[in-house]
């Protein structure tokens, strides 16, 4: 027999239908009868007070894609929905599943101007999956599922569900609804097996085949199968910022990060392989540099879970579409165990020449101030490589994705199309309660940290145990750099006066400790990794230090420089 409950009940049992325990938020007027149906749902929707809901936003996107569910995050309309915009449109951009549900005015008011409204399903349509506006009570349990089923399935991405006040407070004849069919809605395209034959066949008869490994990997739990297919095929591959987690970084096959300020054989193998074999990935602009002189002497295959990515920025000799998990694996059977023993071994001049441009002198520096890169390198050795890395944007996050070691999937949640300042705490804070037996690092900036600063409170209250590092340099880095190498050094409103960032953590009872010198860097990580629940770790870093190699902007990827 069914019950006859509030929408907003409605609400908090279908979350529970959908298999959710944590979700993010922040109240108001719009929202208040679903806040107050979930005072009765505490033991099993664990709700977690963020201090904004850009906050909400990110933490959902931080615990989605540590755990491989969908975030949840629940805020009111007006200001508090419009602040998740962001959040919203990073999720859309990386392929992060997350449900976002908003308190809206009711029905009735709808079109008046009324007090905190705002047109939210017409502002997030172009940056979601799907956005809808639930009118009545007897619409919210299909609604959950329909947003479930879009946000997690075939490619994903965020859902946004407009939650009217009347239909909160309506009544309703409640039923769970599972939903695993839209019409029209095709979320995983059928596999055309001539083109996977014509992909083989290629592949069979390459001497120099290079795969590119994307997020796509990681989204499709296909790690294995990926492994499985560059082994029988031998054939080293490169990986975009988003899929570093995909392989452990130290699998012979691994070649390293591809992209403007990726490792430098990588890049220049792409404008030399005879087959490139992307995976999961949009050739991105940070990625392919300019398009004029990608990749031009190579056959391309392109293996894609969303149709609208082929031919988009790239022209492709052959399309893969479908399940990257299914269709690595049937590729792996159709091609041959094959041996390119030559074409690995020339990766190594690009890697000693790196190592020897750079990376010696920015991860093992005998004196002078510390370096982001030696910092990152030390916090991944003192986790055995075995953390979650998070990051903000700008030059820590390069260094970090960089320098970091992976040997579980899963293992970097950072913002990538979007290169969203004050990423960095909030998702990791979405982690921690993702994945809580892995150890959280983030690593951030002076400037990103600052974006979202307030977040420290829901640490404080949360006692999540984000380990946080903030590689302070006193300047917007990453512009910074673009300044000197791109405008004659003119540090256009850069330079950073910063807080003292002890008092602060000690405010919020969070424990720290700042470093200046190599010779306690060890000893400091020692204690932040020691020390239960959060820590905040300051590292003072050289100010003028440059992320390298890099391909400048537009530029060629097979000529990075190595030098400012």
């Amino acid at each position: 027999m069914k019950e006859r409950i509030s929408g907003a009940e409605a609400m908090m049992r279908s979350l529970e239908h959908q298999g959710v325990k944590t979700m993010f938020g922040y109240p108001g007027g719009s929202i208040m009868p679903t806040f107050d149906a979930l005072y009765d749902h505490r033991d099993t929707l664990n709700h977690i007070l963020v201090r904004h809901e850009q906050g909400a936003a990110h933490a959902a996107q931080g615990f989605a894609r540590v755990s491989g569910e969908v975030g949840v995050c629940l805020v009111t309309s007006g200001p508090g929905a419009t602040n998740t915009i962001t959040g919203i449109a990073d999720a859309m951009i990386d392929s992060t599943p997350i449900v976002v549900i908003a308190g809206q005015t009711p029905t009735s008011m709808l079109g008046t101007d009324a007090f905190q409204e705002v047109d939210l399903v017409g502002i997030t349509q172009p940056i979601s999956k799907w956005s809808y506006q639930i009118r009545r009570a007897e619409d919210v349990a299909w609604a959950v599922a329909r947003a479930f089923y879009i946000a997690k399935s075939g490619r994903p991405g965020p859902v946004v569900l407009d939650f009217t006040k009347n239909a909160q407070v309506e009544m309703v004849d409640y039923e769970p609804v599972d939903l695993d069919f839209i019409r029209s809605y095709d979320p995983i395209p059928d596999t055309d097996r001539v083109e996977l034959q014509h992909a083989a066949d290629l592949i069979n008869a390459s001497q120099k085949p290079f795969v590119l490994v994307g997020q796509g990997v990681e989204l499709g739990n296909a790690q294995m199968e990926l492994k499985a297919f560059l082994e029988k095929a031998d054939i080293p591959c490169g990986r975009t910022l988003l899929g570093l987690s995909a392989i452990p970084s130290e699998h012979p096959l691994n070649k390293g990060m591809l992209g403007m300020h990726g490792n430098l054989g990588p890049n220049v193998k792409t404008n030399e392989c005879d087959v490139l074999i992307a995976v999961g990935m949009r050739f991105d602009d940070r990625v392919t540099g300019n398009l004029e002189t990608y990749a031009k002497q190579a056959k391309i295959i392109h293996m894609d879970i969303d149709p609208s990515e082929i031919n988009k920025n790239v022209k492709v000799d052959v399309a893969v579409l479908g399940d990257c998990k299914e269709t690595l694996a049937e590729l792996t059977k159709l091609v041959r165990k094959n041996k390119h023993t030559d074409w690995i071994e020339s990766f190594c001049e690009y890697e000693q020449k790196e190592f020897e441009h750079v990376i010696e002198k920015e991860v093992y520096p005998k004196e002078g101030p510390l370096n982001m890169g030696e910092v990152v390198r030390a916090v991944s050795e003192a986790t055995r490589h075995e953390a979650v890395l998070v990051t903000d944007v700008g030059q820590n996050q390069m260094m970090a994705a960089r320098y970091f070691k992976y040997t579980k999937n899963r293992s970097i949640i950072t913002s990538g199309g979007l290169g969203t300042m004050g990423f960095g705490v909030p998702a990791a804070i979405g982690a921690t309660f993702g994945r809580p037996d892995r150890t959280v690092c983030v690593f951030m900036g002076d400037g990103g940290l600052q974006m979202n600063l307030q977040e420290l409170g829901t640490i404080m209250e949360q006692k999540a145990p984000v380990k946080m590092i903030l590689m302070n340099n006193n300047y917007l880095g990453n512009v910074r750099q673009w300044q000197a190498m791109f405008f004659g050094h003119r540090y256009s409103f850069t330079p950073m006066l910063n807080p003292d960032y002890m008092k602060i953590a000690e405010a919020y009872e969070i424990p720290c400790r700042r470093v200046m010198s190599r010779e306690d860097l060890q000893d400091a990580i020692h204690e932040m990794l020691s020390t239960d629940g959060p820590f905040l770790l300051e590292a003072c870093v050289i100010e003028e230090g440059n992320v390298m190699p890099m391909t400048p902007p537009g530029g060629t990827v097979n000529q990075m420089l190595l030098e400012c």
